[in-house]
C-alpha cells in the first residue's frame, strides 16, 4: 500500500511534473500540516498552476523571493542579467530595477556590494507589494516605467536593469501553459517584434543614467541586432553577453563617461 507522500508523488508524476518528489516535499511544507490545504494545493498544481504561486516563493540565484499569483516568475536564465550587473557595479553607486517584478534581479545584483542605493519600480501593484516584502528598506515605486521615479534619481543611475517583456505578441500562444495562462500578459507581451517596451525604456533612459552608466536587458537571439540599434539610437554603445549553458543573451548599453555641452 502506498503512503500518503507516495500517492502524492504518483499523482504529480501522472500530471506531468518532472520533479514530482521535490514538488511533493515543497507542497507538504507549504501546507504546514493542514490536510485540506494540501489537497487544495495539489489540485491546483495538477491543474497546471505554477508551483511558485502555490508555495508563495520563487527561487532565484540561490535565494527565495516572495511571490503572488500573476506576478512574473523570475527565470533561472535571467540570472545572467543580475550577475552581469553585479560585475559592473561598484560601492556607492545607484541601481535601478525597472519592471522589477519580485525585486529578485535588483536584490541579486547588489548582493555583497556596500553602500549601494537600490531603487525598484513596476506598474503592477501586486508585483510592487511582493518587491516591498523582498526588498526591506529599499525604495519601491508603483507606476509606468520612469514615471514612477523620484526626480532626485535623474542623471544618477549607474546600473539600469530593465527586464522588460520581449516575447513577440504572436509567439505568446506557444509559451508553456504555466506562463501563458497564469502570468500577467503585460509581463510577457513585447508587441509585434517583442521590443516595444525596450524602445520606450531606451528613449528615456539616458536622462536618468549617470555618465558611464549601463543599461542591461534580456533579448532573444533573433532580436539582438534590432536591440543594438535601439540602444545605439538612444546614444548608448551596445554589446551582447551570452551564456551558452542557458542559451541566454543580454544586451548591455553603456553611456559615455564624458558629457558634451
Amino acid at each position: 500500500m502506498l503512503t500518503v507522500i507516495e500517492r502524492l508523488i504518483e499523482r504529480l508524476r501522472a500530471a506531468g511534473c518532472v520533479f514530482a518528489e521535490d514538488e511533493a516535499a515543497l507542497l507538504i511544507e507549504a501546507a504546514a500540516g493542514d490536510a485540506a490545504a494540501l489537497d487544495g494545493l495539489v489540485e491546483r498544481r495538477v491543474a497546471g498552476h505554477p508551483l511558485e504561486y502555490l508555495v508563495g516563493w520563487a527561487m532565484f540565484a540561490g535565494e527565495r523571493f516572495a511571490i503572488a499569483d500573476g506576478v512574473f516568475i523570475p527565470r533561472h536564465r535571467t540570472e545572467l542579467l543580475a550577475t552581469t550587473a553585479h560585475e559592473l557595479l561598484h560601492s556607492g553607486q545607484t541601481v535601478l530595477d525597472l519592471c522589477c517584478g519580485t525585486g529578485a534581479l535588483g536584490a541579486t545584483a547588489v548582493r555583497g556590494v556596500p553602500e549601494v542605493r537600490l531603487v525598484a519600480a513596476d506598474i503592477d501593484p501586486v508585483a510592487v507589494a511582493c518587491a516591498r516584502r523582498n526588498l526591506k528598506g529599499v525604495e519601491v515605486y508603483e507606476g509606468d516605467l520612469f514615471d514612477a521615479l523620484p526626480e532626485d534619481l535623474r542623471g544618477r543611475v549607474d546600473v539600469l536593469l530593465a527586464n522588460v517583456p520581449y516575447v513577440p505578441t504572436a509567439q505568446i500562444a506557444f509559451l508553456p501553459e504555466e506562463f501563458r495562462v497564469h502570468e500577467r500578459r503585460a509581463a510577457l507581451d513585447g508587441g509585434d517584434d517583442g521590443l516595444r517596451v525596450l524602445r520606450r525604456v531606451a528613449a528615456r533612459a539616458p536622462d536618468w543614467m549617470a555618465p558611464g552608466g549601463h543599461l542591461l536587458t534580456e533579448a532573444g537571439d533573433g532580436q539582438l541586432d534590432v536591440a543594438h540599434g535601439i540602444l545605439r539610437a538612444a546614444g548608448l554603445e551596445p554589446r551582447t553577453v551570452t551564456d551558452p549553458e542557458t542559451e541566454t543573451s543580454i544586451v548591455v548599453g553603456s553611456m559615455s563617461r564624458t558629457i558634451y555641452p
